[in-house]
């Protein structure tokens, strides 16, 4: 669902953009205004989760993959405005260091992963809940949430890439940036979140269940406890070390191809898309890379010539788990900074 850059017009990216800005400006006022000192750290712990759990691709039948988001069990921990904050930011760091969704698209990919899957997700929630209100009924229904909240999300993403050829073609009447319109873009996302739904809603009540029963003054906040991390680091530090099942899933996401893949899947490749803005991540497709040598010399004191890559790429298994490690260490950080300025700014003002 990380919509990569070019594959959107600048003018869809212009508008997107727009509607999130002020989603963004009220989703801080809140956070400053709700969120207790004792929440603060879970909002960077939500980030680190939400962006680890992105990196666990599912194989979708017909070759491409998908991932869940982790949207809706933070909006059900936080309140749907500190979920679009933390996904927002889980995306920044996406972008700019891994390349994984666009620089241009960032709005866009923000309104659906980090707008529309927790205020939906929660919005069903909270509704159910009034109707079922068991605590077991209440696995099932955060369940529920998250799966319905990843498709709407999905539906939205189709959307946008349908759109494109309708509205943006060259003189030739060729398209400029997606080539698939609404007929192929809306079938092609909801069939394969149809089934990374299912991992979304497990997510979703699983955790759910995990952190109600190993650390419930998480949730309950308010509860004069003291409330304890704990759980919630062993359980980024679990999901770091498995991340590598996402490589399981070697198909490309649908919408997210690199140009040389596109190629193969369409007669001609959109201009815009072929000759676009491109950023270049320093950890790429979340993988590391080094630069390599072309002259060794051998212990014999001969110069020989090594016929490599610019690149020497390392273990995928090593990329991928130093890229979890890196990025979710940075989300940490970030969220701690924040912490800090947070609650320096609910200090009350001494007086001389």
């Amino acid at each position: 669902m990380h919509i990569p850059d070019n594959y959107l017009s600048p003018q869809t990216c212009a508008v997107m953009g727009a509607i999130m800005i002020p989603v963004w400006t009220v989703a801080v006022k809140k956070v400053k205004e709700e969120i207790t000192a004792k929440k603060v750290p879970l909002l960077g712990i939500s980030a680190a989760f939400a962006f680890l759990l992105m990196m666990f691709n599912v194989p979708i039948p017909g070759g491409t993959s998908a991932h869940a988001v982790g949207a809706t069990l933070i909006a059900i921990l936080l309140g749907p405005f500190p979920a679009t904050i933390a996904v927002s930011i889980a995306l920044l760091i996406q972008a700019l260091l891994f390349g994984d969704g666009g620089i241009l698209s960032f709005g866009a990919n923000c309104f659906n992963m980090a707008f529309v899957i927790p205020f939906a997700g929660y919005f069903i929630y909270t509704n159910l809940k009034k109707i079922w209100k068991g605590e077991k009924d209440e696995i099932v229904i955060a369940f529920i949430a998250g799966y319905i909240a990843i498709n709407l999300a999905a539906m939205f993403a189709a959307v946008e890439f349908g759109i494109q050829p309708l509205l943006f073609k060259d003189a030739a009447g060729l398209p400029l940036y997606c080539p698939y319109g609404l007929s192929v873009s809306i079938p092609a996302m909801l069939i394969s979140h149809l089934i990374a739904g299912i991992v979304e809603g497990v997510v979703t009540s699983g955790v759910l269940l995990y952190i109600r029963r190993v650390s419930p003054e998480i949730i309950h906040a308010d509860s004069g406890k003291k409330t304890n991390f704990k759980p919630m680091y062993i359980l980024l530090a679990a999901m770091i070390v498995l991340t590598p099942i996402g490589l399981i899933a070697s198909g490309t996401a649908w919408g997210e191809w690199a140009v040389d893949e596109l190629k193969d899947k369409v007669a001609t490749v959109p201009a815009n898309i072929e000759k676009g803005f491109r950023l270049s991540a320093p950890l790429q497709d979340y993988n590391l890379t080094v630069p390599s040598l072309t002259n060794v010399t051998v212990p014999s004191g001969v110069v020989k010539t090594l016929n490599m890559d610019p690149k020497t790429s390392l273990s995928d298994i090593i990329g991928y788990l130093i890229s979890a490690v890196a990025g979710a260490a940075l989300l940490l950080i970030i969220f701690r900074i924040l912490s800090s300025i947070l609650k320096k700014g609910k200090e009350p003002a001494r007086n001389e």
